[in-house]
C-alpha cells in the first residue's frame, strides 16, 4: 500500500543513530518528512550511516544531527531551539533514546535487582524515563501552541516491564508507558497525540549484545518499525491518542488505517 506522505512535517528522533532510532529516521525520511536527529556525539560512527542511508535516499538535505544528552535539560532546550530555526517547526517527537538491560561485564548473565549497582539503576531511569520527560517537556508547548503534534513513546513489552532479570530496565519502560497514558488526557483536545510504539520482542539492535543472543535472527527486524512511525506521524493519525502499536504486528500490505485499527490497543493497563 502506498505509504503515508510526510512532505513538510519536521520530526525530532532521539537516539537515532541506534538500530530502532536509525530505522524510524529512515522510515520518515522516505515519506518525505524531515528530521532532527538526536544523539550522543560518541555515536558519531553510527551516525554517519544513518547520513549515508539518507543520502541513498536522495534525502540527505532532510535530515540533520544535533548532539545532546537526553538527560541534561540545557542541552535538549538547545537541541530543540536550533532544530526548530534550523527546519522553521516541529510537528513530532519520538522518544526512542535508551539504555537497555544490564548484564554480568564478564559472563553476560542478566542480574537480580539486589546485584545491581545503584549507577546502573540511575542510568537507566534518568534515560529511558526522565530523558524522555525532559525531551518531551520542551518539545510539548510548541506543539501545543500550533494546535497539532505527535508523540511518540518506545518503550518495551508488557512482560519484560515486570519480568524477572529486568531490574531497571523494565521499571523504566514500564514508566514511560504509564506516562504515556497520562501524558494523552492531559493534552486531550490540544491536538497533540501521545502513544507508544514497540518492535513486539527483543530487536536485532546493540540493546543485545551478541555474546547474549549470537543468531540474531531470533531476534525481531527493527525494520518493523519503519511502517508504523510513518502512519503516526502522518494525518492519518489525527485524534488517536493513548494507544500502543506493536510493529511486529503491522501488516504493510494493508491499509494502514485498516492495520492500525486492528492492532491499536490503550497504553498502559
Amino acid at each position: 500500500m502506498a505509504r503515508p506522505d510526510l512532505s513538510g512535517t519536521v520530526v525530532i528522533v532521539t537516539g537515532a543513530a541506534g538500530g530502532l532510532g536509525s530505522n524510524m529516521s529512515v522510515a520518515l525520511v522516505e515519506a518525505g518528512a524531515s528530521v532532527a536527529a538526536f544523539d550522543l556525539e560518541s555515536s558519531g560512527r553510527a551516525m554517519d550511516e544513518l547520513l549515508a542511508a539518507a543520502r541513498e535516499r536522495q534525502a540527505g538535505n532532510r535530515i540533520t544531527p544535533f548532539w545532546c544528552d537526553v538527560r541534561n535539560p540545557a542541552q535538549v532546550e538547545s537541541a530543540v531551539a536550533a532544530a526548530v530555526a534550523a527546519f522553521g517547526h516541529v510537528d513530532g517527537l519520538v522518544n526512542n533514546a535508551g539504555l537497555g538491560p544490564v548484564y554480568h561485564p564478564k559472563t553476560f548473565q542478566r542480574l537480580r535487582f539486589y546485584e545491581i549497582e545503584v549507577e546502573a539503576w540511575t542510568s537507566r531511569i534518568e534515560t529511558n524515563l526522565t530523558g524522555a520527560f525532559i525531551v518531551s517537556h520542551a518539545v510539548a508547548p510548541r506543539l501545543v501552541a500550533q494546535r497539532r503534534g505527535k508523540i511518540v513513546n518506545v518503550t518495551t513489552s508488557f512482560s519484560t516491564m515486570t519480568g524477572e532479570w529486568m531490574t531497571p530496565y523494565g521499571m523504566a519502560k514500564a514508566g514511560l508507558e504509564a506516562a504515556t497514558s497520562a501524558w494523552a488526557k492531559d493534552l486531550a483536545g490540544t491536538g497533540v497525540t501521545v502513544n507508544v510504539l514497540v518492535p513486539g520482542g527483543a530487536a536485532n539492535t546493540r540493546m543485545v549484545p551478541r555474546e547474549v543472543e549470537p543468531d540474531r535472527a531470533k531476534l525481531v527486524d527493527p525494520a518493523v518499525m519503519r511502517a508504523p512511525i510513518q502512519w503516526l506521524m502522518s494525518r492519518q493519525s489525527d485524534g488517536v491518542t493513548g494507544k500502543r502499536f506493536i510493529g511486529r504486528e503491522w501488516d504493510p500490505n494493508l491499509a494502514p488505517d485498516e492495520v492500525a485499527k486492528a492492532v491499536g490497543k490503550p497504553a498502559a493497563w
